[in-house]
């Protein structure tokens, strides 16, 4: 994924709302990038333009060397949203399985990729279940199966975990990295949480208030293999200070 220069501006009533204002940042395949920033800064945003969904109108961005309508149509994504948004009246199986049948997938491939999926966020054997059946946590893993069940290369993930507690959290972020490293998917990852970003992330980008704005872009240098307890180190310490440093120059704590 690529930006230069990218703006948006959104005309209201009220007058112009400037979300996006010359952002440049390139992303690589396989990278776990999150972006952290204060709360309408334009997070969610830049994650909806590379989905199609918003519409720059200054700058240009590409998402695997395609426009984003280009990746849109050839599906070259999939998208986790702040709640689950699974369908109540089907069960988990159906719910994995709804991209599937509006792809066309016939119903042998569809039944093999939602129990390859399903597995992946361990929640085999709870297919005949309904979401209200379901915890939190397994609502939001199953949402996450939904978005891989296609096979997509780039998956956006907009705060899934946000209104969970923190142990379910933990337990989360723990399964997202090892479901990131058996995949090699390219995750885009909005959190307003700084040890998850540093936890999670290959790069962390930190965005400024409206007009969102890059302010620094922090290559983490830990491990890939990262048990919890590695949020106490210095190495993890000292990127999570960086973080708070670049949301502090972009006056993210003003009052």
């Amino acid at each position: 994924m690529s930006a230069k220069d990218l703006s948006l501006t959104f005309t209201t009533n009220d007058g112009p709302v400037h979300a996006l204002s010359q952002v440049d940042l390139e992303i690589g395949r396989g990278e776990f990038v999150s972006f952290i920033g204060p709360s309408g800064c334009g997070k969610t945003t830049f994650l909806r333009v590379i989905a199609d969904l918003e519409q720059p109108t200054g700058g240009t961005i590409t998402v695997n060397g395609m426009t984003p309508e280009q990746a849109r149509l050839k599906r070259a994504y999939g998208y986790v949203f702040q709640a689950a948004a699974l369908y109540p009246w089907r069960t988990i199986e159906k719910n994995v399985a709804l991209p599937l049948e509006i792809m066309g997938f016939d119903k042998k491939e569809q039944s093999e990729r939602v129990e390859r999926t399903l597995a992946l966020v361990n929640l085999t054997g709870f297919e005949q279940k309904y979401p209200w059946q379901l915890s939190g946590g397994m609502q939001q893993r199953a949402s996450i199966a939904r978005a891989l069940s296609f096979d997509a290369d780039l998956l956006l993930m907009d705060e899934p975990f946000g209104a969970l507690d923190e142990i379910v959290r933990d337990h989360l972020n723990e399964q997202l990295l090892h479901l990131w490293e058996s995949t090699n998917k390219t995750i885009c990852f909005v959190t307003h949480s700084i040890p998850e970003a540093v936890y999670l992330s290959t790069k962390i980008v930190v965005m400024s208030p409206r007009p969102g704005r890059v302010t620094d872009v922090i290559d983490s240098t830990l491990p890939k293999e990262r048990p919890l307890d590695i949020r106490e180190s210095k190495e993890f310490l000292d990127i999570a200070q960086r973080v708070r440093d670049g949301l502090r120059a972009g006056h993210a704590y003003e009052v």
